[in-house]
C-alpha cells in the first residue's frame, strides 16, 4: 500500500503527550492516527468525548456472552485447583 504524508498542525503539548501514550502502548503516533483514520472511515463518525464509549460489536460481543452467562452455555465449572482445571480440559 502506498504511504503519503499528511501535515496537521497540533499543540506541541498534544503532541507530547500523545507520542508519550503511543510509545506506552508500543505504537507510533503514526500508528494512533492511521487507526483513527480508519475508524473514522469505517464508522463515518467522530466522537469527542470524554465519557467511554462502547463500539457496537463491543456491545454486540458482550449481549452474546450475557445471553451464555443466563443460559449457561459455554461455560466451564469452578475449579479449586489446577489439577481439576487439567482433567476438564483433558476430558473434553
Amino acid at each position: 500500500m502506498a504511504k503519503t504524508l499528511i501535515s496537521v498542525k497540533a499543540d506541541q503539548e498534544v503532541k507530547k503527550n500523545a507520542q508519550k501514550l503511543a510509545e506506552e502502548l508500543g505504537l507510533s503516533l503514526s500508528d494512533v492516527v492511521n487507526a483513527s483514520l480508519r475508524n473514522f472511515i469505517r464508522t463515518r463518525e467522530v466522537r469527542i468525548s470524554s465519557i467511554p464509549h462502547m463500539t457496537p460489536e463491543l456491545e454486540r460481543l458482550l449481549g452474546v456472552v450475557e445471553k451464555d452467562i443466563k443460559t449457561g452455555k459455554n461455560m466451564s465449572p469452578v475449579f479449586s485447583n489446577a489439577e481439576e482445571a487439567n482433567e476438564y480440559l483433558t476430558s473434553l
